[in-house]
């Protein structure tokens, strides 16, 4: 199985950027469909972004669109997702998950699978 760590999330400003990265180790990801989940209090978890196994397939939320941008390297076993122009509704804690499902499925699919999950990372984003 994979394990995922994120790291890179902090405390910014509005417009600011942030880099988060995922490092999987105990097996190659490069087997797996990739994901940025976030969460905040009392709401449900949501997709942020999600990859293909081979990186040329990217999903984003409307919410993201055309400031996220994902994207993995194979050979380090690593996934990042590159945050621009950050909002406060951007705050929450942000997840990396590995999926063993297609990219549509692990986005759209009712009750998604998941082979391993992060342990998040904070984001916070002050107006």
């Amino acid at each position: 199985q994979v394990q995922v760590v994120e790291s890179g999330g902090g405390l910014v400003q509005a417009g600011e950027s942030l880099r988060l990265s995922c490092a999987a180790s105990g097996r190659t990801v490069r087997d797996y469909t990739m994901g940025w989940f976030r969460q905040t209090p009392g709401k449900e978890r949501e997709v942020v972004a999600g990859i293909s196994e081979n990186g040329t397939t990217t999903t984003y939320a409307d919410s993201v669109k055309g400031r996220f941008t994902i994207s993995r390297d194979n050979a380090k076993n690593t996934i990042s997702l590159q945050m621009n122009s950050l909002k406060p509704e951007d705050t929450a804690v942000y997840y990396c998950a590995a999926s063993a499902q297609t990219l549509f499925s692990m986005v759209h699919a009712l009750n998604p699978r998941f082979v391993s999950w992060g342990q998040g990372t904070q984001v916070t984003v002050s107006s």
